[in-house]
């Protein structure tokens, strides 16, 4: 979320359609969740700035959440200016709580690596580098981590990106802290910010072409949970 300045000179000059970046098409993971039970799960992702990540969730059918915060290192630094850092282990990640009778976990990781970041990029997002802003999937379940290799391993197989996909799965059921307040629906209370307007609407504009049948119209946003 740095360079400001910069983007916004940018995202004045440039015209829409050269802003937009393009989703990537790729294939459902053959490998998925088996008869899942009733109630919600719970998926932990990071690909670059929260803000994003967390916009694109939240247009996401059987979604009931979705939370920025940290994941990857303790309680004590799981605040923004440190985890700003790059030195905490935390890394910029949302936790989505979805209802897999609605959205499985594989189309989870569908958007994840299709629309809503660029798996093949080590330790930076667009503008954003540091650790902070690495590729990672944190699994829940043992499960999880199995879906979630078995994809990269196809996808990698595919040859769907020019370069391998780095992003990580080891950090089994690491702790999330969610972050603070005015991060939290950050997308949808300033969307003529223009780092969201020259990175993260586009993402959101790529769901909703690519997942028609998964796009949900109004977010389902962190203000209104419980609500």
């Amino acid at each position: 979320m740095r360079a400001v300045v910069l983007i916004a000179a940018l995202a004045l000059a440039a015209p829409l359609a050269a802003r937009a970046e393009p989703a990537v098409a790729i294939p459902p993971p053959a490998l998925d969740e088996t008869a899942p039970a009733p109630g919600l799960e719970t998926a932990v992702i990071a690909g670059g700035c929260f803000w994003g990540i967390q916009a694109v969730y939240q247009h996401v059918k059987g979604v009931t959440n979705a939370v920025s915060g940290y994941a990857g290192g303790t309680r004590k630094d799981a605040d923004y200016e440190t985890v700003s850092s790059g030195t905490t282990g935390h890394a910029e990640s949302v936790r989505v709580t979805f209802d897999p009778r609605v959205v499985s976990y594989g189309q989870i990781l569908q958007i994840y690596f299709s629309v809503a970041h660029d798996p093949t990029q080590l330790n930076r997002q667009g503008p954003d580098s540091g650790t902070q802003y690495r590729s990672e999937i944190f699994p829940q379940s043992a499960e999880q981590q199995t879906i979630a290799r078995a994809y990269i391993a196809q996808l990698d197989a595919a040859h769907v990106y020019k370069s391998p996909i780095v992003t990580k799965t080891g950090s089994m059921k690491a702790a999330f802290f969610p972050a603070e307040a005015y991060h939290q629906d950050y997308a949808t209370l300033h969307p003529y910010q223009p780092y969201i307007m020259f990175n993260d609407a586009p993402k959101v504009a790529n769901l909703k072409a690519a997942f028609p049948a998964l796009w949900r119209e109004k977010p389902v946003l962190v203000a209104e949970a419980g609500k």
